[in-house]
């Protein structure tokens, strides 16, 4: 690993660390023409009930990541050409990404550029992949999920700046998303 990796992968470990790291995250790579990010939780919960939180994106979502600052505009449509997306109070809204594959309790995949990086020549992959673990002593059905999302194409300016950026915010909503799989609270 180049060292302007090794400290763009620091940073944003370190911005995740105060945000309450999940288990795990990273920048897995970054090049001239992309990047790969990659976090995995732990969950308390049962694949298919972690899919169906998942969905519930209005639930756990951080309203300051939104163009409304309100998540109750938040709606993803899981189903193939469904859409992640976000409705203005008077009218119109924003396609987030879209749905290429919805297999409830397994995976969830979406395409698109998230936030300021639909103003580039971007393209984005993510999904979110459900593995079912082994019950606790107390037999309670566990989960893993398994968050990647890798983005390429053109823009303006540095992949190594904008990486950490949505690692960062990433690491974020799945924080969230994890503690109020876990806890019931996204706090």
């Amino acid at each position: 690993m180049n060292s302007s990796l090794r400290i763009c992968v620091a940073t944003a470990l370190l911005g995740l660390s105060v945000l309450g790291a999940p288990s795990m995250a990273e920048v897995v790579n970054i090049s001239s023409n992309g990047f790969l990010v990659r976090h995995e939780v732990q969950l308390n919960i049962p694949p298919e009930e972690a899919y169906e939180l998942l969905v519930n994106v209005g639930s756990w979502w951080n309203p300051s990541h939104t163009y409304t600052l309100n998540i109750k505009n938040l709606n993803i449509d899981a189903r193939p050409g469904g859409c992640f997306c976000e409705k203005y109070p008077n009218g119109g809204g924003v396609q987030h990404m879209s749905v290429v594959h919805a297999a409830p309790g397994k995976a969830l995949r979406m395409t698109g550029a998230l936030g300021p990086m639909q103003a580039h020549g971007l393209a984005g992959s993510m999904s979110w992949d459900f593995i079912a673990q082994k019950p606790a002593d107390n037999n309670q059905a566990l989960s893993k999920l398994v968050l990647t999302y890798s983005v390429g194409g053109y823009m303006t300016g540095s992949f190594d700046k904008m990486a950490p950026m949505v690692n960062g915010m990433l690491g974020e909503q799945i924080t969230r998303y994890k503690n109020l799989a876990n806890t019931g609270k996204v706090d």
